[in-house]
């Protein structure tokens, strides 16, 4: 067992593998070192809440996060009657990694994904399951982001 396992480390050690929070990793790069943009709404609140999570609160920032959201409820599922049963709710963030200093665009991508929520019940309960919905998708963006940046070379 004690062989397998050290030629597991060996093996990823020859293909260049890097730790993202390891020295000199993507992740210590950023890390405390982005100030997100101010968010207009409470989506966007949500997402900046994620990314702050995830790449730190800077005093000190070397960079900045700009993220453009749009959102996008779509009608999946209708009964009989025509009353919606169902909502996919579809989020696009497009992001712009700037250097502060010097003001120029490090990185720039988009990134989109979807998450469902019931429409049925209550105008309360479909009112909570859209909180809900627009909490997980801004959360899955939000990683998306943070995913695609400590892959990047800065």
């Amino acid at each position: 067992m004690r062989v397998i396992v050290f030629l597991v480390i060996l093996a990823l050690g020859a293909c260049g593998f890097t730790p993202v929070y390891g020295p000199n990793g993507a992740g210590t790069e950023l890390q405390n070192r982005v100030l997100v943009d101010k968010p207009d709404d409470r989506t966007g609140f949500l997402m900046v809440q994620r990314l702050e999570e995830r790449l730190g609160r800077t005093s000190d920032p070397v960079y900045r996060l700009a993220v453009d959201l749009t959102l996008r409820p779509e009608d999946r599922a209708l009964d009989l009657d025509g009353a919606i049963r169902r909502v996919q709710l579809i989020g696009i963030a497009t992001y712009r990694l700037i250097e502060i200093e010097t003001n120029a665009v490090v990185q720039t991508d988009t990134v989109d994904d979807f998450v469902g929520y019931s429409a049925t019940g209550t105008t309360v309960a479909t009112l909570a399951a859209r909180r809900d919905a627009q909490e997980r998708l801004m959360t899955i963006l939000a990683d998306q982001i943070v995913l695609q940046l400590q892959g990047s070379d800065l």
